[in-house]
């Protein structure tokens, strides 16, 4: 008689299948729970592709690209499959950078070739027909030695140089059509998962692949142009190819040879360059500009932006205050609720814009005003003899979630605001075909933070990692075209500091937690970048923030 397993799913119901089933055909006993084709499975906590096959009892969960795990493998999937196509339209020894998030989907460029409009569109209709062909993505274990003088062999240095800094015996390949690759996450069946998907041409050889996101899953959006966000990674990434640090591998050869104490010093310039360059702005505009508003999702170094800006400000004989939305949030009982009944810090309706005009108002008429303090405890505002009264060369400075939202400062005249947006645009990838996400940068820093200062492990920050993001969708990453300039906090140096904070907390997540697997995903992720010494990180820069150690206030 054939063995039989069991299949638990979700704690909702258990099946039976024979022995060696594959997870795509038990997906198909459960595909009525999802909206979206199945894309990839967790077995006992264990991510796993649909062609593997179960030879024991176990818990299963699967995952669509309605989910941010089936997203991202669709997304990387996606990457893959436009590589093909572009080789096939543009010939074998073309290429494909994948470099980094925009609007609803990632920028890429062509290398070995120009392209215009009429060729970017070649490329699609090609991904169109490889979606209908129905390629399998395979996965191949190749010994490290072979991968190495597979990727040789095509001149794929990139790919070269990123597996000198993994110890691994064997690696893990995927296979499509003819084409190898190494890809760091598990990919979708086929082709044919991967049918929504655009291709925008922007400029030069650029253009930006968009598909659906876990906020509009069931289209592809047409794609739309944040100039300034644009702007901002094209310059980053020109910086870094002057300093010839694309990949992990480049920052890795620096490293170890010890020589990355000067680029510690360059990273530190260039961020610092960006504020310098924001403060002679507002002072040649004094007579107008009266109040800075600064905002960026978390982690992306508001608090220590906003204090060096003071200085920087300061030097130019202007005098700074700075303004907590936070002491102008509603008293609890007038605090709004979300959909689950628990209060909603979050929403601008939390904060009392009405009173926060008026003050501003007063402020900028130069009258005297008393300034409120929230007390968090009993969850009232109070006051305690703070005043305030802003003479010729006074500025405010405010910075907070909603400071780009037009809403909040609506009794105040544009010409007397400057709104900066704050966040990090890493260039660097772990190859061409593999980006550093900017969400896992910032991820990274949270993780280091609030287990220096709030006391809560990995696990506790990965769990809250998904509402902090339905935060960013919903009251920042809308308003970003509404800043005046957008500053990279990215330091190209700061994986390899992060990695000796962040990566022993990581390996705390216990087996068994829900968040294991990203805990995991980050692990490995991590293991791409050497360690990198924080004694030479300066005491004023933006990565103390996290890691501890700022000369500014802790």
């Amino acid at each position: 008689m054939d063995k039989t397993i069991t299949i638990n799913f979700r704690d909702i119901v258990s099946k039976s299948f024979p022995a060696g089933t594959t997870l795509l055909e038990i997906s198909k006993s459960f595909q009525k729970y999802f909206n979206y084709p199945v894309l990839v499975a967790r077995v006992d906590n264990e991510m796993a592709d649909l062609s593997e096959k179960v030879n024991h009892n176990c818990s299963v969960d699967f995952y669509d690209r309605s989910s941010s795990i089936g997203n991202s493998v669709y997304s990387r999937s996606l990457y893959f499959m436009l590589v093909l196509a572009v080789k096939r339209v543009l010939g074998s020894n073309t290429d494909v950078i994948v470099e980094h998030s925009i609007d609803k989907g990632v920028y890429c460029e062509i290398i070995g070739a120009d392209v215009d409009k009429p060729i970017i569109s070649k490329i699609e209709n090609q991904m169109l027909q490889i979606v209908q062909e129905g390629y399998l993505f395979t996965k191949v274990n190749v010994s490290r030695y072979d991968t190495i003088k597979y990727f040789k062999k095509l001149n794929r240095m990139d790919k070269v140089k990123a597996l000198k800094y993994i110890s691994n015996s064997y690696i893990t390949l995927y296979r499509l059509d003819d084409l190898y690759d190494y890809l760091y996450s598990e990919m979708v069946y086929s082709t044919r998962e991967l049918d929504e998907f655009k291709l925008t041409y922007i400029r030069d050889n650029g253009f930006v692949l968009s598909y659906p996101d876990i906020y509009n899953p069931e289209c592809t959006l047409d794609y739309v142009h944040h100039k300034k966000m644009y702007d901002t990674f094209l310059d980053y990434t020109k910086w870094g190819r002057i300093l010839e640090i694309d990949n992990a591998a480049d920052l890795n050869e620096l490293v170890s040879t010890g020589k990355y104490d000067n680029l510690i010093r360059l990273s530190e310039a260039y961020y610092n360059s960006q504020l310098s360059r924001i403060a002679d702005d507002i002072y040649k505009y004094k007579n107008d500009i009266k109040i800075v508003l600064i905002a960026g999702p978390s982690s992306s170094g508001k608090t220590i932006s906003a204090k060096k800006l003071e200085i920087y400000l300061q030097s130019h004989g202007l005098k700074t205050h700075q303004i907590s939305l936070d002491d102008y949030f509603h008293n609890r009982d007038d605090t709004p609720k979300d959909e689950n009944g628990d209060y909603d810090f979050e929403s601008i309706r939390a904060i009392d814009i009405e009173l926060f005009n008026q003050h501003l108002s007063k402020l900028l008429n130069k009258e005297r005003v008393l300034l409120p303090e929230f007390n968090f405890v009993n969850g009232t505002r109070e006051y305690k003899n703070k005043w305030l009264q802003l003479g010729d060369n006074d500025i405010l400075v405010i910075e907070g979630l909603h400071g780009l939202n037009e809403e909040l400062t609506q009794s105040i005249e544009k010409k007397h605001k400057y709104k900066i947006y704050i966040s990090t645009l890493t260039q660097l990838n772990i190859d061409i075909h593999n980006r550093v996400h900017t969400t896992d940068t910032r991820k990274l820093r949270r993780i280091v933070r609030d287990n220096k200062y709030r006391g809560y492990n990995a696990a506790d920050t990965l769990k809250m990692w998904p509402s902090i993001r339905d935060g960013e969708e919903k009251y920042i990453f809308q308003y970003q075209d509404e800043a005046d300039i957008i500053v990279n906090s990215a330091l190209v140096y700061e994986l390899g500091v992060l990695k000796t904070y962040a990566e022993p907390l990581l390996f705390s997540v216990d087996e068994n937690d829900e968040v294991y697997p990203e805990a995991l995903r980050l692990i490995n992720f991590l293991r791409g970048f050497l360690p990198v010494p924080s004694d030479n990180v300066p005491n004023d820069s933006i990565l103390r923030e996290f890691i501890g150690g700022s000369c500014f206030n802790e």
